[in-house]
């Protein structure tokens, strides 16, 4: 976890009893530290000092990462309610890295909104360099860890424009909350077997398991490897499944809302929306 107020957070190991201070061991949570075996830094460092965290922020549980890549329409049944077909490679975007912000800050409505949309999502954090990978069978160790995201939308910036313009539509303000924590693989188990859900106004909107994604973990690092170079502290958005506002079936996001999502074992998120 990383703890306290923006751009001022410091590095905190949460054992599911308590609170430990870590920056006897690394400055921050970022590429650098992911890159150099942390599991093994921490466990070297001997005791660590506990800390009471009560009522301070709680940051993105990593230092900004140097990009964003996310993966659209990875759940079937999304794809359908979003008037497509089930991709038959992954569709790659990418979001501003200043999107990140912590697990439970406001998340802006943009000025001019109409469809601020919500997506749970499973967030892979990179752990070290992938490159050219020759199978998918190689790609999982390379993840350090796995964390709940939320990739905000805003769906008329999205698509009104011709041809579509995700970009503008993904990388608005605060649009990637993250967290809390980022959780390393031996507590995760298989990425695969994941419950994933969320609540507007505390009403059940999504409620899915990462074993319904059309690509998997392992085969969207080892296909994003063939195209690009995947590092330390990157972080991948897996897709988001069905129950979205651009379903039609509920209204979008206003100022004034709450947005709460969550992933078995990763913990949950609760953000407010206020006006840009």
């Amino acid at each position: 976890m990383r703890i306290g107020p923006v751009g001022a957070e410091r590095p905190v190991l949460f054992d599911g009893t308590g609170h430990f201070d870590l920056s006897g061991v690394t400055a921050d949570i970022d590429g650098a530290f992911l890159a150099a075996d942390p599991v093994a830094r921490v466990r070297a460092a001997g005791p660590l000092p506990r800390i009471d965290v009560t009522g301070q922020r709680v940051g993105a549980p990593i230092a900004r990462p140097g990009a964003v890549l996310c993966i659209g329409q990875n759940y079937a049944a999304h794809a359908a309610e979003s008037g497509a077909e089930p991709p038959a490679e992954p569709i790659l975007f990418f979001k501003s890295p200043n999107t990140v912000v912590g697990p439970h800050d406001d998340v802006l409505v943009p000025r001019g909104s109409t469809k601020t949309d919500w997506e749970v999502e499973l967030a892979v954090v990179i752990g070290t360099r992938a490159r050219y990978l020759e199978s998918p069978a190689e790609a999982l160790a390379h993840v350090a860890g796995y964390a709940v995201t939320n990739d905000v939308s805003e769906r008329d910036f999205q698509f009104a424009d011709p041809g579509g313009q995700w970009g503008k539509g993904k990388s608005c303000e605060t649009f990637n909350p993250l967290g809390p924590w980022l959780v390393t693989p031996d507590e995760v188990g298989d990425p695969q077997q994941l419950r994933l859900r969320s609540w507007i106004n505390d009403e059940p909107r999504q409620d899915s398991s990462t074993a319904d994604m059309i690509f998997d973990v392992a085969y969207l690092i080892w296909h994003l490897s063939r195209y690009l170079v995947l590092e330390p502290g990157d972080v991948v958005n897996t897709g988001t499944p069905q129950g979205v506002a651009l379903s039609g079936r509920f209204p979008y996001l206003t100022a004034g809302d709450t947005m709460s999502v969550a992933i078995d074992r990763l913990g949950q998120q609760r953000n407010r929306l206020a006006p840009a």
